[in-house]
């Protein structure tokens, strides 16, 4: 059996490693001309973490993993209002689950599956033909390819999806904010290792966070509801100027920055994710949002059980796909209501609102409450 996979991201990387234990052959189309690296943090657990651990990887994510040993929230001018410890912030995330930059899930996946899979880069998807038993894929360097299954994990703003299924704004869900996220060449002097900064103010959210081997993320996430937002990494100078602490410095790095992840923050709500021996993978089917924080994580389980499921099925791959995404559908749309619930408070322009928002980390970082919190993650533990 043969699968032609477009996006070598999380998702499709995943799946095709899952796929080569199910004993398929897969062929990995790209359009990026290099493997991505980067991008902001994340927590990874549920079904990723399963996952990982049954496909191999789980050991490799765990020691790419990076610690924040302090959360400091404050003011916009940069001066501290309140910290949450590193016990405390573990006690939130629960045993199985860590915190690693998407990159390093990326890096982990290519890895393992590289010497097993042809991966073409610069290349994307152009037209797509099936009948009842092939899909004949057309690539933009003028190549044809057959397979058996061919999986959109490209993302957002799938090409596969928009071939298939239809134009993106059939199916895409805007949550009204912006993100800019982008890898800082050096650790500032005000930032200490293992540490993460924290900024809201006016419907705006700054971030500067240690992310392990000497790396820096920096990140802003704004509103844009108000229709002052353009679609410029321009107006993040105007959007943020008046913030202190290290908001200029990481203003001035986004004009040399490698890469900058910038884009709108939205949800993809698509009805039903295959469609003959086509099927929709990761952000390309669902796209939670990083409002619910479960992105990488599902799209490492969902790639894990997809598999499971054209191994359970064997040559019947319609009926794999069907019961495949009757398992998975539930547990994504629950994270899509999270996400669409959590975008309503999060970086709210209302100071009394941003107040309520932080009162309970505030509690948590208060003294008697802290020391409770970390007792109950040490007998966890």
């Amino acid at each position: 059996m043969r699968a032609v996979i477009i996006g070598a991201g999380i998702a499709g990387l995943a799946a095709a490693l899952r796929l080569h234990q199910a004993g398929w052959e897969t062929l990995v189309v790209e359009r990026s001309p290099q493997r991505r690296g980067g991008g902001y943090g994340v927590t990874f657990g549920g079904i990723g973490y399963d996952g990982a651990e049954r496909m191999g990887v789980l050991a490799e994510l765990k020691r790419r993993a990076f610690v924040t040993r302090e959360l400091v929230y404050r003011k916009p001018s940069g001066e501290r209002r309140f910290a949450l410890s590193g016990e405390t912030i573990a006690a939130t995330m629960g045993r199985k689950s860590f915190n690693i930059l998407r990159g390093d899930i990326e890096a982990v996946l290519y890895e393992a599956v590289a010497d097993d899979t042809t991966i073409r880069f610069g290349t994307t998807i152009t037209a797509v033909e099936q009948d009842a038993d092939t899909v004949h894929v057309t690539l933009s360097d003028g190549g044809t390819e057959r397979a058996d299954l061919l999986i959109g994990a490209d993302g957002l703003h799938s090409a596969t999806r928009a071939l298939v299924f239809g134009p993106e704004e059939n199916y895409r869900l805007d949550l009204g904010h912006r993100v800019a996220v982008y890898m800082l060449k050096q650790r500032p002097e005000g930032l200490p290792a293992e540490t993460t900064g924290s900024i809201s103010s006016g419907g705006r959210t700054f971030a500067m966070m240690s992310v392990g081997d000497g790396r820096t993320a920096a990140f802003f996430g704004y509103r844009t509801d108000g229709g002052r937002a353009q679609a410029s990494l321009e107006e993040l100078g105007e959007l943020y100027g008046d913030m202190g602490w290290l908001v200029p410095q990481a203003l001035e790095g986004l004009k040399t920055a490698d890469s900058v992840y910038f884009d709108a923050i939205s949800q993809m709500v698509v009805d039903r994710w295959s469609t003959g021996r086509v099927v929709l993978l990761g952000d390309a089917a669902w796209c939670v949002t990083l409002f619910a924080g479960y992105g990488s994580s599902l799209a490492v389980g969902g790639a894990h059980r997809l598999g499971a499921a054209l191994e359970r099925h064997g040559d019947d791959v319609l009926a794999a796909l069907a019961e495949w995404e009757a398992e998975l559908r539930p547990e994504a749309e629950k994270k899509q209501q999270l996400g669409r619930r959590v975008k309503g408070v999060y970086a709210p322009r209302n100071p009394l609102v941003l107040e309520l928002t932080q009162l309970p980390l505030r509690l948590s970082s208060w003294g008697p409450v802290r020391r409770m919190i970390e007792r109950k993650f040490q007998l966890a533990r």
